[in-house]
């Protein structure tokens, strides 16, 4: 069973359901989306049997599938799974047939084909499981520079009114990391020839001629490595680009974007630099600790100050992404494993919350916190979810988000005491904005979006909206998002609770992120022996307990 290429039918099913979606451009709109939740749940499918079918604990890559690409050059296409690649596959397996089915009824700009929009998705998706499938640096270096056309084309011809400037951003930054890790992937196989025939850039091979490349050379190659992760992860000062990104991309594909996309820099780091660089990721790892740690500030306290919903939980990313990169660099395999399930209860919390203010900003038409109150009131269920993503997101114990934020802190307090004590910090920063934001939009007295003029033209009554025009006192912040729409009470137009469709791709979330959050131990017994490994190839080794200490 282990000979079967369930790792190779991950990359190609949704792949090929991009190519059949995609040239479905005259059949009706219901019958291609079917089509692309067809190929995404059969994607989905597989994961499982690869789950199931894995063995905890084994040493190396399972069910890998290799053939030769480009012999000259000892390049192979190899893909395979270890504990932590199964993780992320899994989540991404999990989340797209969600957004597919949170973006059936997605309003597209006009002249958008559907089909195009459904392909891009699941072309999306391929990139992304061949990022953490890959056994080969130079494939690894091709999924992650292919993932720029797909989402580039998903924010930019589907995306919100500043889409253009939100694209081009995000296809400049990465297109800048690509090529600082080009630089480096080319670097990594130049010093392999001194080592191996020929060169190569195998993985199992560089890990183990690592610890032979001088610190002098690792260093250089570890910097266009660091650059390319450090853009996607997203570390400050290089995160720039999420913000516009997310905030512009409609909702299913920035849902994918702070759920999974930018936790490829972070899983870049634990699968290339620890392991392959292991004397400069030891010496650069107080840099990286430090970008961690301001980040978890910055991304909380600049999150506070946000009036926009999006970019509110845009900014909440860049604070995780922190505890995220300060647990692989703690090198303490309880914080390694810590990171790995921070990102996957990210990836739920996160993508439970964008989802969620899709929902609430499709209905409000406005993504201005302003504009909402008392939502609970009137769409309960929509407040609950709210609630539990915000809930989730502060890592509440019983939550997902608890269970891996204890570890990190747990683990880089025995490796780095000083920063886990400042990141300790950041958990109240993320208490306060978050519950600011469940009180702002959930609580209080009901309001519509953008209510002007006389109190009694604005007047609006108890779960009834109606809509209205704009007008240049709409107020200068609005007219710059595009986005501002004016409630009044004389248009009737009831504001919704979610329907069976909404709770249908949110309840799998919800119940993830409690499940894990009360039994984590299906997902430490596949972390658990990579992390320890991983540990051991950067040259450490887990910290011993003070006997002397405990008495």
């Amino acid at each position: 069973m282990s000979d079967f290429p369930f790792t190779l039918l991950m990359v190609a099913v949704p792949a090929a359901g991009a190519a059949v979606t995609g040239a479905m451009r005259h059949a009706p709109a219901k019958t291609v989306k079917t089509m692309a939740l067809a190929f995404s749940l059969a994607t989905f499918a597989i994961g499982v049997a690869l789950w199931i079918g894995f063995t905890p604990g084994a040493p190396g890559f399972q069910y890998v599938s290799t053939a030769q690409w480009i012999p000259t050059l000892g390049l192979n296409f190899s893909v395979g799974v270890d504990g932590v690649s199964l993780v992320m596959i899994a989540l991404i397996a999990l989340l797209v047939p969600i957004v597919l089915g949170a973006s059936w009824e997605e309003k597209l700009p006009p002249g958008r084909s559907i089909g195009s929009y459904f392909a891009l998705l699941l072309m999306l998706e391929s990139l992304m499981i061949g990022v953490f499938a890959a056994t080969d640096v130079f494939l690894f270096y091709v999924f992650f520079e292919l993932m720029l056309i797909p989402m580039y084309f998903l924010i930019g011809a589907y995306g919100g009114p500043r889409r253009t400037y939100a694209a081009t951003k995000f296809f400049l930054y990465s297109l800048f990391g690509g090529l600082m890790m080009l630089a480096s992937v080319i670097g990594l196989y130049v010093v392999s020839r001194d080592h191996v025939p020929g060169g190569t850039l195998d993985w199992e091979t560089l890990r183990g001629i690592a610890s032979q490349i001088p610190e002098s050379t690792q260093m250089w190659i570890f910097a266009g490595f660091a650059i390319a992760f450090a853009i996607k992860a997203p570390l400050v000062p290089f995160h720039t680009w999420l913000p516009d990104a997310g905030a512009e991309a409609p909702v299913g594909s920035g849902t994918l974007i702070v759920g999974v996309l930018d936790k490829v820099g972070t899983f870049g780091f634990l699968r290339i630099c620890l392991p392959l660089l292991p004397a400069a990721s030891s010496k650069l790892a107080w840099l990286i600790i430090t970008l961690a740690v301001i980040g978890i500030f910055y991304g909380g306290i600049v999150a506070a100050g946000q009036r926009d919903l999006k970019r509110f939980v845009t900014y909440t990313s860049i604070a995780h992404f922190g505890f995220i990169a300060m647990g692989v660099f703690a090198f303490s395999s309880q914080a390694m494993s810590g990171a790995v399930i921070y990102m996957v209860a990210h990836g739920l919390a996160t993508g439970l919350l964008f989802l969620v203010v899709g929902m609430l900003t499709s209905r409000g038409n406005s993504r201005l916190i302003s504009d909402y109150g008392g939502v609970w009131k009137v769409a309960p269920i929509l407040g609950g979810m709210f609630l539990i993503g915000s809930l989730a997101t502060i890592a509440l114990p019983g939550t997902s988000s608890f269970v891996a934020e204890f570890l990190v802190l747990l683990g880089t307090f025995s490796t780095q005491p000083a920063w886990a004590i400042a990141a300790t910090v950041g958990i109240v920063i993320a208490a306060v904005y978050m519950l600011w934001i469940f009180q702002r939009t959930m609580t209080g007295p009901i309001r519509g979006a953008g209510v002007l003029g006389s109190p009694a033209d604005a007047a609006v009554a108890e779960g009834d909206f109606g809509v209205g025009s704009g007008s240049a006192g709409s107020g200068s912040s609005s007219v710059a998002l595009g986005h501002k729409t004016i409630f009044r009470t004389p248009t009737k137009f009831r504001f919704g609770d979610l329907n069976i469709r909404e709770i249908a791709v949110l309840t799998p979330l919800v119940l993830l992120i409690v499940v894990i959050g009360v039994y984590p131990k299906p997902l430490l017994d596949v972390i658990n022996p990579v992390s320890a490994q991983i540990i051991v190839d950067s040259g450490h080794s887990d910290p011993a307990p003070s006997i002397e200490g405990g008495k």
